[in-house]
């Protein structure tokens, strides 16, 4: 396969890298560079933000004469406005866009960070338009295990940024609030595992996480608002010496996680 990659970051550069991994001719461009001559590729991902996606693909459709059969993705973090604004594209003659977000990353960003294995045993998640044919799907979730996504989940928008805004936005919220404890600053010595779970995203991009969590606060909000109050109930408990609402909480929490754990064991 033919691929190429728009945006010369930790997600693009390990793309290409393990497109090239896999054997398939995989080339990539700087993000905001004028598009390159894009005839001969199958598979084009778009890895720039949210709100540069929508203009890239109208220059793609403007300005590109693609390959029949090729199929164009953003792996941007939110994928209701981006798909909203490109809802013309649904239907579009002799290519495919398929919104799309590779779950994974790291601590550190940058192509410099960027490796051919960060996608072993990930999943994709893929939002195709209701009258995307399901041949192009199949295949392109075929392409993506080439590259070593191990799942590949196919859900609606409003499905992927409710789940997203839970699993990914509200654990890097919490670890940037945690980080910025007074106390982060003697920890040496004091800190072990839960320590290091905790502040392992404290330090996300501000400009992409602003722009991720405002593209996607409808669905952020009420996850946030609802584990606030659950951090609520466990201090009033506190302030109130109220043990047996602490325990059962804690309790409750148990239950929760072993159901994590089997839906882990079950994948």
């Amino acid at each position: 396969m033919n691929i190429a990659v728009i945006g010369k970051g930790l997600i693009g550069g390990s793309l290409e890298k393990a497109a090239l991994r896999a054997k398939h001719n995989a080339e990539i461009f700087r993000g905001r560079a004028e598009l390159p001559d894009l005839s001969r590729f199958d598979f084009i991902f778009l890895a720039v933000p949210p709100s540069a996606v929508e203009g890239k693909v109208r220059e793609i459709a403007a300005s590109a004469t693609l390959r029949e059969g090729a199929v164009v993705m953003d792996i941007s973090g939110v994928k209701g406005s981006v798909c909203r604004a490109l809802a013309d594209f649904a239907d579009v003659k002799g290519w495919t866009f398929i919104g799309a977000h590779p779950m994974a990353g790291k601590e550190k960003l940058g192509y410099g960070n960027s490796c051919e294995n960060l996608f072993d045993g990930a999943s994709m998640i893929l939002t195709p338009f209701e009258s995307t044919g399901k041949a192009v799907v199949e295949s392109t979730s075929e392409f993506l295990k080439t590259l070593g996504f191990s799942r590949v989940v196919v859900t609606d928008t409003a499905d992927h940024d409710e789940m997203i805004a839970y699993t990914s936005q509200l654990c890097h919220l919490i670890s940037s609030a945690y980080v910025r404890e007074t106390l982060s600053a003697r920890h040496a010595g004091y800190s072990a595992g839960s320590f290091r779970d905790m502040v392992r995203v404290g330090a996300p991009d501000p400009d992409t996480w602003t722009e991720l969590f405002f593209e996607n606060k409808s669905h952020l909000l009420p996850v946030l608002d609802r584990y606030i109050n659950r951090l609520a109930r466990f201090r009033d408990a506190l302030a109130a010496d109220d043990r047996a609402t602490l325990h059962a909480d804690l309790e409750e929490g148990v239950e929760a996680k072993k159901k994590i754990d089997e839906e882990k064991e079950s994948i």
